[in-house]
């Protein structure tokens, strides 16, 4: 295989009718980076950390509010919660408690279209009456979670996603997100796990008026193959910011031959090359851990820039 100058990777179906390869996406490489670099969302919907902390498995109470409290202390200011995590309000206190302005940590939390334990708790409960409403209703119940999620995380969010693709109604959810944007509780809205067939169909419902402004998805070099070269490139088309979670592969490839050559070559840890290979393909990326040496460490990547070489080995691997 062969790949553009600068190591993006490209797939046979980017190729033009008229042969040759071309990249999935237009830039080989974002410039070097530190905590304040950011990237731009769609319109007027400002910029985005370009590297956000993660908090998805970490377990409500101490735990997340003791990972969130070294990671904004590191200089993260980008955090990535959801309504499903349960741990909202674990971000909220520690940002608080931090002593940073509100206003300067942009945080995402994300709708969860099958409901939570909130909705069963009042007088309309029932599990996953989310999940299984339609129309109104369905807008109606998600702008109540959404207004949840805004109150705990001190009266309103920078970025709302619909988390998943899944329920009996999506646009009805999403068009919760419309409206909470509208009243300004949401600064910007997007989506998370929608492959390119969701999007269309999601872009072509009624009442939908505003492009996500971002699609969070698992990117990392063991997932890369056609399907999601498509999917990014469409993305880029419309003007969606892809946000990578997972981009560690769940620590679970740090020992891969390719990882571990790239992190030698560059005297960095397998975490930061895996990272800096997705902000060199021009995606936001979210490291997660609890671990405070590695919250660190993630977001020390302003020294490490991969060349062709790397980029390549790194998209051959899955």
């Amino acid at each position: 295989e062969t790949f553009p100058e600068g190591g993006e990777c490209a797939t046979a179906r980017d190729a033009p009718r008229g042969g040759g390869r071309v990249a999935v996406h237009p830039r080989s490489a974002l410039p070097p980076l530190n905590f304040s670099s950011t990237v731009a969302l769609r319109g007027e919907d400002g910029r985005i950390p370009a590297v956000g902390f993660g908090v998805f498995q970490s377990q409500p109470g101490d735990e997340t509010y003791n990972a969130v409290a070294v990671a904004l202390a590191a200089g993260y200011r980008h955090i990535d919660t959801a309504q499903f995590y349960e741990n909202e309000a674990d971000v909220a206190r520690a940002i608080r408690d931090s002593g940073i302005p509100r206003s300067d940590v942009f945080v995402t939390s994300k709708l969860w279209p099958f409901g939570t334990k909130a909705d069963d708790e009042g007088e309309e409960g029932e599990s996953y009456a989310l999940y299984k409403a339609h129309g109104e209703l369905a807008t109606e119940l998600a702008l109540r979670a959404c207004l949840r999620s805004a109150e705990l995380l001190g009266g309103y969010v920078d970025l709302m996603l619909l988390h998943s693709p899944h329920g009996e109604d999506p646009p009805a959810l999403y068009r919760a997100l419309q409206e909470m944007q509208r009243r300004g509780l949401v600064r910007s809205i997007g989506v998370s796990n929608f492959a390119e067939r969701h999007l269309r169909r999601l872009l072509a419902a009624p009442g939908i008026v505003m492009v996500p402004a971002v699609n969070q998805i698992e990117l990392h070099p063991f997932l890369w193959d056609e399907e999601r070269a498509a999917l990014i490139a469409y993305c880029h088309r419309e003007g969606i910011v892809v946000e990578s979670y997972s981009p560690l592969a769940q620590a679970e490839r740090m020992d891969h031959p390719s990882v571990l050559a790239a992190a030698t070559k560059h005297r960095s840890t397998p975490g930061q090359v895996l990272l800096r290979w997705g902000l060199q393909m021009g995606w936001v990326v979210l490291p997660k851990s609890v671990t405070p040496e590695r919250i660190r460490s993630n977001l020390d990547l302003g020294h490490l820039a991969l060349d062709g070489d790397d980029m390549a080995s790194f998209c051959r691997v899955g």
